[in-house]
């Protein structure tokens, strides 16, 4: 007969990831309490301006998340339960029955945090709990204190920045400021459609939309960038603060103002360009888009080292943002510190975070961030939380870390969910927990001093108040 093992602590009970009782004095008396900043994330402001009620579980949990399709096809599930056309309670005992194989990856802690946070369900997800949590959850999502807007208040959230691209109208976020939502959602500048030049087609597809998004004719490189400018103008007026490049690596090759007129004039007509004239319009778009985020005093962030869309097959048949994308293992930083080396020279490096997909570059960035910091903000160039792959308890950890040995971690500016998920607001608890146990271990350890009020501000510094003074935000905790 098998004994039964010993269970120390219950599974995400109170104290879940607090080893210490410091570590718990210091989430519970200074972290858990902090409100949310979420300064990059892929939510839809249409749902947000629309105060969108889901229907059931699966729409609000299951729709648009590729980390779950991930996890679901490796279970065995068919492409039809994740993107296919599947019935919602399918779909999601599907996912239910995914869940009790997903211990030890993020996706088991943030499914039942999730279900704890929102719904106040406790019970473990599996086949045989999934329908009775299912229909527990989806009653809840019909009544109106579960509408969109209410998940975000629920959750203590203060500011959002959504991302959007250039030529978006903004009218969704237009129509959230004239509602009166007390809660911010400002847009984010993300141009990646308008410096990716490996397709013609695409791009003169793209060069249209910004004709009509800024009501200015296109003909050349010179029109092109008058058009753009128009746009980051208007992000500026709609309360814009930030820009986000998702990129596989920085470009920083030397260029002319004719090469780029003939770059674009060549693939305007209809022509594919080499990869050495790719390499400099993109080097060029980067440089000028970070001079209007200078002149306007946004903070520019970039995301780097995704490898995206390696299934061919998935892609034209599903579209991005599917699931198909991992981490890629590009050289970063010799191009990243010509890059930011090149602006500083110029005086016109602003706000910077650098975000890396690879661990391998852990190290790399929190070093190269110290080689920008000037002196005229506290932390202005930053090394981002762990990021996608990397936002789980290992990278977390292995991210706080680094940061502590190699620049200020006291002067981070913390998490952040680039979810598309309104239920995805737990990792910030998370993050806060994690952060909370390594200090607490330290001054159990006698690396620190037993100062819990000095270290306590620290630790809501990083939850809260450093991204509020970096952003600007004047919000109170």
């Amino acid at each position: 007969m098998i004994e039964p093992i010993n269970i120390v602590k219950s599974f995400l009970d109170e104290n879940f990831l607090l080893e210490t009782k410091t570590a718990e004095r210091l989430y519970h008396s200074y972290a858990k309490e902090m409100p949310i900043i979420d300064y990059h994330c892929h939510l839809p402001p249409d749902q947000i301006a629309a105060d969108k009620q889901f229907e059931n579980l699966t729409q609000i949990w299951l729709y648009g998340d590729h980390y779950k399709w991930r996890a679901m096809r490796t279970n065995g599930a068919d492409e039809s339960y994740c993107t296919g056309d599947k019935g919602d309670y399918e779909k999601f005992e599907k996912w239910a029955q995914t869940v009790p194989y997903t211990m030890r990856n993020p996706l088991y802690h943030w499914t039942h945090m999730e279900l704890q946070r929102y719904f106040d369900v406790y019970d473990i997800l599996n086949e045989s709990s999934a329908k009775e949590i299912y229909d527990t959850c989806s009653a809840k999502l019909q009544t109106k204190d579960y509408s969109v807007k209410n998940l975000i208040r629920k959750m203590n959230v203060k500011t959002i920045c959504t991302t959007d691209d250039p030529a978006d109208s903004l009218e969704h976020h237009k129509k959230i400021k004239d509602d009166g939502f007390e809660i911010p959602i400002l847009p984010a500048w993300r141009p990646d459609n308008a410096m990716n030049v490996s397709n013609s087609q695409n791009f003169v597809g793209y060069v249209k939309k910004v004709e009509a998004a800024s009501n200015i004719s296109v003909s050349n490189f010179d029109t092109y960038l008058e058009a753009l400018k128009n746009r980051h103008d208007f992000f500026a007026k709609m309360g814009c603060k930030v820009s986000d490049h998702g990129l596989e690596e920085i470009y920083a090759t030397d260029y002319t103002d004719a090469e780029l007129s003939a770059a674009f004039d060549k693939i305007f007509s209809g022509k594919e360009l080499t990869q050495d004239e790719q390499d400099k319009f993109r080097s060029a778009m980067l440089v000028i888009f970070a001079e209007w985020d200078y002149e306007k005093g946004w903070v520019q962030q970039y995301h780097l080292g995704a490898i995206r869309n390696n299934n061919l097959k998935a892609m034209r048949e599903l579209g991005p943002d599917t699931g198909w994308d991992s981490i890629g293992d590009f050289s970063q930083a010799r191009t990243l510190s010509r890059f930011l080396g090149s602006l500083i020279d110029r005086n016109n490096l602003t706000k910077t975070i650098i975000y890396n997909l690879n661990p391998a570059d852990n190290e790399v960035f929190a070093t190269m961030i110290g080689n920008f910091n000037d002196g005229s903000a506290p932390g202005k160039i930053q090394w981002g939380s762990g990021w996608w792959f990397l936002d789980q308890k290992d990278g977390m950890t292995k991210q706080i870390n680094a940061l502590s040995n190699m620049g200020l971690l006291s002067r981070f500016i913390g998490m952040l969910t680039d979810s598309r998920s309104f239920l995805s607001y737990p990792r910030h608890e998370y993050f806060r927990r994690i952060l909370c146990n390594l200090f607490g271990h330290d001054i159990e350890n006698g690396e620190l001093p037993n100062d819990i009020d000095w270290v306590g501000g620290i630790i809501q510094d990083i939850c809260f108040k450093n991204a509020n003074n970096y952003f600007d935000l004047e919000l109170k905790p």
